[in-house]
Order: structure tokens, then C-alpha cells, then sequence
């Protein structure tokens, strides 16, 4: 029997897990462009408007606060001692919220063999972590050159800051988003869990000012490590000792393997269900 000549397509010489990168990298992608398309419009406005609307609720938030309380404790200016504790906080709340929501999100999608739980969770995780930045750069601006704030920001430590958000918020999104659906119930017990985030993260207060043993117990929110780290690259006289990205980037890190290693095991059933 006479061997075909004709000559092997070029794409299929290439190694398999390269043509799966190029197709996790365009599955990403589309799921990037859908989630701009749905959720925010279908021109850049919309998504303009994405990031101006939580920009806009927390400079309104930081005014109305700033009529309110006159002397911060540290620095002189209200708005943007209450801007660096808010600021990376929504950070955190945001975009844990929309990674705990990505097989939810996408379910209709994860049928498709080119579609997978990893490509639902890195387009959601990259989208809102740019909107997120954006963001904050609007509030932080916005605040500083329209007020006397007397702060000396520091790039380097607010990146710092801001990473240490974005790891501890995917860390619990990913667990998060295992939990959802493997558990239905958790959705509401989590969100009664963490109401008083709002009052146990140090927004209005630095934790040096909590009394023992409340201040022992406080340690242990990664918040209190985030907002404190944000503190510090306003404000250089502010010490903040007890901050430490060890502690957040190890609970957060071990949060992502762990909630990787659950959807992996069981991504299956939970499409299934």
C-alpha cells in the first residue's frame, strides 16, 4: 500500500501542552471579553463606568465620613487615612466575590471541552484585579490631589499592599468557589460570617489602638496585615510592627492550592449537580 505523501499540518507538530496554552490563553480571552460584554455593556463605556461606579461610591463614602471625624489617628486628613483602609479592603471584598462566582459565572460554558474550570477562574481573577487597580488609582488621586493630605505615598509599598489583597482575595475565592457549589448553604453562612469584616479589618481605627487580648485576636485577620501595610506607604512615621506579608501571602497561597486541589478532584461533579 503506497504511504501518503502529503505533508503534516504545521500546528500539529507542535507539542500538546503548547497547543493547549494557545487555547487556555484564547479560551481566557473570549471569557474576558463576555464578562465585559454582560456585565458591563457592549461599548468601553460600559466598562468605563465599572470602574467608575465603585470609584465614585468610595470617594462619596470617604466625604461623607470625613464630615463626620475630624482628627484621624494618625496624619492630619480624615479622608485619606479612611481612603487607605477602605480602598484595599473593597479590593479584597470584590474581587474574592467575583472569583468565588466563576464556575456560577460560566457553568453553561464549562460543557465545552475547550472550556475549563482554570480558564473561568484566571479570566475572572485578571479582569477584576485590573478593574480593581483602576480603581484604586481613581480614589487614591483623586483624594490626594484635591486635599491637603499630607501623606507621602510610596509606590513600592502600596504594590505591596495591594498584593497581598489580591492574593488572600484569591485564595479565599478559590475555596470559596468550591464551597458554593459543593455546599449550597455555605453562600449564606459566609456571608453572615463575615459582616463584621467592615468593623474588624482597622477602616476607622489602627490596630495599635486595640486594647488586649482583642488585639491578639484581630492579628489574625489578614485584613488588619493588608490595610496596615497600606498605612505604612501613606504615612512613613507609621511603624506598623505587626504587619506581616509572610503571614498573609502563606494563608492565602495555602488557600489557592488547597481550593485547587478540591475543584480539581471534583470540578466534575460539581458541573454535574
Amino acid at each position: 500500500m503506497p504511504h501518503s505523501t502529503d505533508p503534516i499540518p504545521e500546528a500539529d507538530l507542535r507539542p500538546v501542552h503548547e497547543q493547549r496554552s494557545f487555547a487556555s490563553l484564547r479560551s481566557i480571552g473570549a471569557l474576558i471579553l463576555r464578562e465585559m460584554s454582560t456585565t458591563n455593556g457592549r461599548s468601553a463605556n460600559g466598562y468605563l463606568w465599572a470602574v467608575a461606579e465603585p470609584a465614585g461610591g468610595i470617594i462619596l463614602l470617604t466625604i461623607i465620613f470625613s464630615l463626620g471625624f475630624r482628627s484621624p489617628p494618625i496624619g492630619t486628613n480624615f479622608a485619606i487615612f479612611y481612603a487607605t483602609g477602605l480602598v484595599p479592603f473593597m479590593f479584597y471584598m470584590a474581587l474574592a466575590a467575583k472569583v468565588a462566582a466563576s464556575i456560577q459565572y460560566s457553568k453553561s460554558l464549562l460543557a465545552y471541552p475547550a472550556v475549563t474550570f482554570m480558564d473561568a477562574l484566571l479570566a475572572r481573577l485578571v479582569f477584576n484585579t485590573v478593574t480593581q487597580i483602576l480603581v484604586s488609582y481613581i480614589v487614591f488621586a483623586g483624594v490626594y490631589f484635591t486635599m491637603e493630605t499630607r501623606t507621602d505615598p510610596q509606590i513600592v509599598e502600596i504594590a505591596l499592599s495591594l498584593s497581598m489583597a489580591f492574593v488572600i482575595a484569591a485564595g479565599i475565592g478559590v475555596m470559596n468557589c468550591f464551597l458554593f457549589e459543593a455546599f449550597p448553604w455555605w453562600r449564606f453562612a459566609w456571608s453572615i460570617l463575615t459582616r463584621p469584616l467592615f468593623l474588624a479589618s482597622c477602616i476607622f481605627f489602627i490596630f495599635d489602638d486595640i486594647p488586649e487580648p482583642f488585639q491578639d485576636y484581630l492579628w489574625f485577620n489578614p485584613l488588619v496585615h493588608v490595610i496596615g501595610q497600606m498605612r505604612k506607604a501613606f504615612y512613613p512615621s507609621y511603624m506598623g510592627d505587626y504587619v506581616s506579608p509572610v503571614y498573609v501571602f502563606g494563608v492565602g497561597l495555602a488557600l489557592t492550592a488547597f481550593g485547587l486541589a478540591l475543584l480539581v478532584r471534583y470540578h466534575r461533579d460539581l458541573l454535574n449537580s
